[in-house]
């Protein structure tokens, strides 16, 4: 409620014990999109991310948010003058995007998008 309401930064605390006392992957992977959209700890937001895709294999937007964290550190390395990390990112992106669109097909088109621009999909992604 305070997410939805605005208040973000009230929103941590809830979902962090939540997270101690549930098994469910959503609290966690709603923290990692809090997080990530906070521009708070990207490393704990991936971690996160990472946990609630292993609880839950089949879930696409775990590797979605995986994906966009990846991305932004490509972008931050972008203005930084920092192809070759900018790359790596980028490389990062792309492979757990591609997961992602293979889970959920014409889901993220803005994925799709950005895989086939930046030159970064492959031809069997959508097969």
């Amino acid at each position: 409620v305070y997410y939805e309401l605005g208040f973000k930064n009230k929103a941590i605390k809830p979902w962090r014990e939540v997270i101690v006392l549930e098994s469910d992957p959503e609290p966690k992977l709603a923290l990692a999109v809090a997080l990530y959209g906070l521009n708070q700890d990207n490393q704990e937001a991936i971690e996160l991310a990472k946990e609630a895709l292993l609880e839950n294999p089949k879930q696409p937007s775990c590797l979605k948010n995986i994906g966009l964290i990846y991305e932004k550190r490509g972008r931050n390395a972008e203005q930084d003058g920092d192809l070759d990390q900018r790359d790596i990112w980028f490389d990062k992106a792309a492979e757990v995007w591609s997961k992602a669109v293979r889970l959920y097909p014409g889901g993220y088109l803005d994925i799709e998008n950005w895989l086939k621009n930046s030159g970064r999909s492959s031809i069997d992604m959508y097969l």
